[in-house]
């Protein structure tokens, strides 16, 4: 107990934000000082349920002394399942809430709201059941007969005690007359949590005899030197003006100027009434990223915010960001010997090289230092003085549970989305987010089931008063004004007008600030003066005519991107032009290669079609990509043509970002002569007919409603109609056309629309509602006690597929580790990867050297969607779980335990589940059923 209480005293004084401290205290009658008591006093008491005969049987040796005092109970034996009636959290809620009532004149509503942060410390507040069952059956906590008394007598002894001792019995009187609110009772049960987990660390907290030479204070001294926990960051609200703190924060190119849309971010981040949520708006390249992070430093400073997530689509844009959060952090100004926490959030982290050097450097045995031991440098080289902090990835700050408490992440969205999903210790990720600044990145890109969670999640943000920047190149306006509603909560019902007025603005590049219990507030910045004309052909899908059609555009040589909607359709189009342009001009990028293959891939596009001055090896020759969506996010590439399958109308201009994307030139003179205009020759549609009818797989993939409603906003941009696509004026009208409900619909459109619509309307309704099952409730009232808070939930989620399966829509994916095994018979890694990595041996009979089991990890391979479907994703686990290596599956090989192991044939092929799989670097993955 006292252990318990004192390390929830130090994370209150030295870890926990700011503004989850002043959350906390803003509740209770005595400010700060109310808080920090309360904290300690749950953490000090959070055990109390063990002091119970349900409990306390367990150790034979214990148990007969305790019955020599005169505390009878059963043995462990004769209680037999009785005893899960009484988990000790539940016991505790029990006898807290019965003595606070008793003894200090609360109701069962007053007692619940504390009560409950006893019963949920291991995840699961508990149920209103669980609670009556245990309140029927007083012997679990109380043995009946002679014994009763004493029993009674020595809880509330404990009670009193720990109220004496951590300020608590003083202060119950006026805290009786408190409604906490449910957020409250949410991150005092994380940090109860969080104490419970550190003191009850034998490392840090040796048992007895071994601990008995050292005082209370020593022995809890000796801990946190050996945890090394690092501190709260706090922000200081920057001074100079914008020009100059951009000029600090980030690596600008020479020339460089601040854009309007970084200007009135940050001056919204300073003026808005309370840091709250701001929307960003503007075109692809108008540099949103650094403008989110410039608000978030002030947003931080202004709200008391310890760290920043930043949440991002996928893993791919996750690792992009990453050395981004890291170069900003390390101009971020600080104070000497600062260490600050930070994660990358997804489940491949430990294979980014960034994040692995962090992981070593910041690899520490926890274990209590006593005062003239702690003499340790923060790691080697690290004893000067340092002109920014220390960047460090904690060792206990890692595991599903406690990594998203490090200050700064970058990751996946799903991280952020499991905080509204009912699962076990959903308050460790709420205390996650609730001390930091939100980034969400390219808000357009998640669809119904995810925007539910993603809802869910923004109104509890609200509630917790989390600054929050979302970030679009092109939002519908009715989702813009849902996220803002979402945000905004209960306060949203009385400014109506004033979300409608969110809901109907067209101008573009917008900013939407909504500060809690305000009036949202719309600023429309011009944009920065780049922009370019895309002229927009339909094109047929015939692989001849779109051959034929690159073989004149490249003439003069060029590069062009061409995407395809399926791996399948890029696939077959790279076929036929390897035919016509020969295998060395045709590259092909997709979601089906190996990990490091993918890596390899991107980079190879950067150092090819990435910026002027940083891409040194832009084909002279006409080149040409074929690429699925991969192409659309996170890579800074640059195309002369782009030839487009027909997709949703905002991932369109996402493509069209890839198009001309830099300046090549005066008037683009650096171009060959044919493709200084700026073309996009759509395609993937049968266009012969009065109404488009896109290909099967482009309607498996977005639905045959979106891409109708995108065919019909871009009609009077095609062809002969004159009407180029102005970037960026016209990406707003685009978006906002193609997702409206009262848009008319072109002559002759009206029935298939119509039917199309239906179809769209009831596949969302389906996903709203099979989302609903999990998402966690709204915030309720303040002083409703947290009981049955994730009821008929998931049990735990994590980052793992079937976790990220519970957020995010769509059949399950099956992810293997692919090997190779050679012509002795032997395993190796696969032997094309780069040189001191590739053909290392895999021994069955023991486990890999690290080396090779991080080499043969980072070969991890998503299988395609013919494995989605249940009958054979059911019989392809059940046959890869036939190679299963008893000596890969504990602690030593960490990187393969768990994992289903794919292997290749020395030529690069297997069968599986009924399929022939057949696998190149050069093209990926390709299935083909026996």
């Amino acid at each position: 107990m006292e252990d318990s209480a004192a390390v929830a005293g130090l994370l209150w004084d030295q870890w926990l934000p700011d503004n989850v401290r002043a959350l906390i205290s803003g509740a209770l009658p005595g400010g700060l000082d109310d808080g920090r008591r309360l904290a300690v006093w749950l953490a000090g008491v959070h055990d109390i349920g063990k002091a119970t005969p349900a409990f306390a049987c367990q150790v034979d040796e214990l148990a007969y002394a305790m019955h020599g005092q005169g505390l009878e109970m059963k043995t462990l034996r004769q209680w037999g399942t009785d005893r899960r009636m009484a988990p000790h959290g539940l016991a505790g809620q029990l006898l807290l809430a019965e003595w606070l009532e008793g003894q200090h004149g609360f109701t069962v509503r007053q007692s619940g709201q504390f009560a409950v942060v006893v019963g949920g410390h291991h995840g699961v507040p508990p149920e209103h059941g669980q609670i009556k069952g245990l309140d029927d059956r007083e012997d679990l906590l109380r043995t009946p007969g002679v014994s009763r008394g004493l029993w009674l007598r020595v809880q509330e002894e404990l009670l009193e005690a720990c109220a004496e001792e951590f300020g608590a019995a003083g202060r119950l009187g006026d805290w009786r007359s408190v409604k906490l609110p449910q957020p409250v009772q949410v991150l005092l049960s994380a940090l109860v949590i969080v104490a419970d987990w550190i003191a009850s660390n034998p490392d840090l907290f040796p048992y007895f005899p071994q601990a008995a030479r050292q005082s209370g204070e020593e022995r809890v001294a000796a801990a946190w030197r050996g945890l090394r926990l690092p501190p709260r960051w706090r922000a200081q609200e920057p001074a100079e003006e914008v020009p100059e703190l951009f000029a600090a924060r980030f690596d600008l190119p020479s020339g460089a100027e601040v854009r309007p849309v970084q200007e009135a971010a940050v001056r919204l981040a300073r003026t808005m009434p309370e840091p709250g949520l701001l929307v960003i708006e503007a075109p692809m390249g108008e540099g949103k990223t650094e403008a989110a992070l410039a608000a978030a430093e002030i947003l931080a400073a202004r709200s008391g915010a310890g760290g920043v997530f930043f949440a991002l689509p996928t893993m791919a844009t996750g690792n992009a960001m990453f050395p981004r959060l890291l170069d900003w952090l390390e101009r971020l100004p600080a104070e000497e010997g600062l260490r600050l926490s930070v994660l990358l959030a997804h489940s491949k982290a430990a294979l980014n090289e960034d994040f692995a050097d962090l992981l070593r450097a910041g690899a520490q045995r926890i274990e209590a230092v006593e005062l003239d031991e702690d003499d340790r440098p923060l790691r080697p080289g690290s004893e000067g003085s340092t002109a920014s902090a220390e960047l460090v990835a904690h060792s206990w700050l890692r595991g599903r549970k406690k990594a998203m408490l490090s200050s700064f992440v970058a990751g996946t969205v799903d991280q952020l989305l499991f905080a509204g999903l009912k699962s076990r210790h959903l308050a460790l990720r709420h205390l996650a987010v609730a001390g930091k600044v939100v980034i969400i990145d390219e808000a357009h890109a998640y669809d119904t089931y995810m925007s539910t969670y993603l809802d869910r999640v923004l109104t509890w943000l609200g509630a917790y008063r989390v600054p929050v920047v979302v970030l679009s190149a092109t939002l519908p306006a009715a989702r813009r004004r849902q996220l803002a509603e979402a945000y905004a909560g209960e306060s949203a019902a009385g400014c109506a007008e004033a979300f409608d007025a969110v809901g109907e603005a067209e101008a573009y590049p917008l900013l939407t600030a909504v500060a809690p219990e305000s009036v949202p507030v719309l600023e429309a910045p011009s944009a920065s003066g780049r922009g370019s004309d895309v002229r927009l052909e339909r094109l047929g899908d015939d692989l001849g005519v779109i051959a034929d059609r690159l073989e004149v555009e490249l003439v003069d040589g060029g590069c062009a991107l061409v995407v395809r909607n399926t791996v399948q359709r890029v696939r077959e189009t790279a076929r036929v032009l390897r035919e016509r342009f020969g295998d060395d001009a045709v590259t092909v990028a997709h979601s089906c290669f190996i990990d490091v293959d993918r890596a390899a891939k991107d980079e190879a596009l950067l150092s090819r079609f990435g910026p002027p001055g940083k891409a040194r090896e832009r084909p002279v020759q006409g080149h040409i990509v074929v690429a699925s969506q991969v192409a659309e996010q996170s890579l800074d590439v640059d195309f002369d043509l782009l030839v487009s399958d027909l997709c949703p109308v905002d991932l369109l201009l996402q493509r069209m970002g890839r198009l001309h994307r830099h300046q090549r030139g005066d008037g683009q003179a650096d171009r060959p002569q044919r493709l200084r205009t700026a073309r996009c020759l759509l395609t993937g549609v049968d266009w012969a007919g009065g109404v488009p009818v896109p290909v099967r797989g482009s309607v498996a993939v977005y639905g045959e409603y979106p891409l109708l409603r995108s065919a019909a906003v871009l009609l009077d941009h095609m062809d002969g109609r004159g009407l180029p696509v102005r970037l960026p004026q016209d990406i707003s009208p685009l978006v906002q056309g193609a997702y409206a409900n009262d848009s008319a619909e072109p002559a002759g459109w009206d029935e298939a629309m119509a039917r199309a619509r239906q179809r769209y309307e009831d596949f969302r309704r389906d996903q709203a509602e099979r989302a609903s099952v999990f998402r966690l409730d709204p915030v309720g009232r303040p002083g409703r006690p947290l009981i049955g808070w994730v009821t008929a939930g998931v049990g735990d989620a994590d980052d793992t597929r079937a976790g990220r399966a519970q957020v995010r829509d769509g059949r399950e994916s099956l992810e293997v580790v692919v090997v190779q095994r050679r012509a002795d018979g032997t395993l190796a890694t696969v032997n094309w990867i780069e040189p001191g990595k590739a053909g290392l041996e895999l021994p069955e009979d023991r486990a890999p050297d690290p080396r090779a089991a991080e080499a043969a990890a980072a070969c991890g391979l998503r299988l395609p969607y013919q494995f989605s479907f249940p009958e054979v994703l059911d019989r392809a686990i059940a046959e890869l779980e036939q190679f299963c290596p008893q000596a890969w599956q504990n602690k030593g090989s960490h990187w393969l335990a768990g994992e289903l192991i794919l292997i290749l044939d020395a030529d690069c092929q297997t069968r599986l589940a009924g399929f022939q799989l057949r696998y190149s670097d050069v093209d990926g993955l390709e299935v083909t059923r026996d």
